[in-house]
């Protein structure tokens, strides 16, 4: 729920900046680039900090909610933390944006059985329960119809 939050914040607050006239965040798909390319920076520092963290989501969390099935657990949290960043820079870059749109909603989908898994298995998550799969799928749908329409051209 706090990604979405945050997502929600920065689209206003970046739509608020191109309405004062910043030219690079003057459409609401631009703000909406933007505003995923921080959510996903919060979220993807999630996959790099140790478990004696304790405020927020840690490696150890996302390690807990990956499915049997996923080789390489603590590989794959990683590797989906750089994902994520990578995503990021490739929404804020014009030039890549589209790519990186499409690329992030394949992941979103691919992190889908993660969440699952996640409610099904009752893994707790930073301390406690892990949020219901109601509130889960719909967010996910959320992430990903951002990150395709964020990122069309026209």
């Amino acid at each position: 729920m706090t990604a979405f939050a945050v997502l929600s914040g920065a689209l206003l607050v970046f739509r608020a900046l191109g309405m004062l006239g910043v030219a690079r965040l003057a459409s609401w798909r631009s703000a909406a680039a933007h505003a995923m390319a921080i959510m996903l920076v919060v979220t993807a520092s999630a996959h790099f900090v140790p478990e004696t963290v304790t405020v927020m989501p840690n490696h150890a969390d996302l390690v807990r909610i990956v499915p049997p099935f996923v080789p390489v657990p603590d590989a794959m949290v990683y590797l989906t933390g750089v994902l994520e960043l990578l995503g990021a820079a490739g929404l804020v870059l014009t030039a890549t944006r589209r790519a990186a749109g499409l690329c992030l909603a394949a992941l979103y989908v691919a992190l889908l059985p993660a969440n699952v898994y996640a409610v099904l298995a009752d893994v707790p998550y930073n301390g406690g329960e892990a949020s219901p799969l109601w509130l889960r799928i719909p967010l996910q749908a959320i992430y990903i119809t951002v990150a395709l329409w964020s990122s069309k051209t026209r």
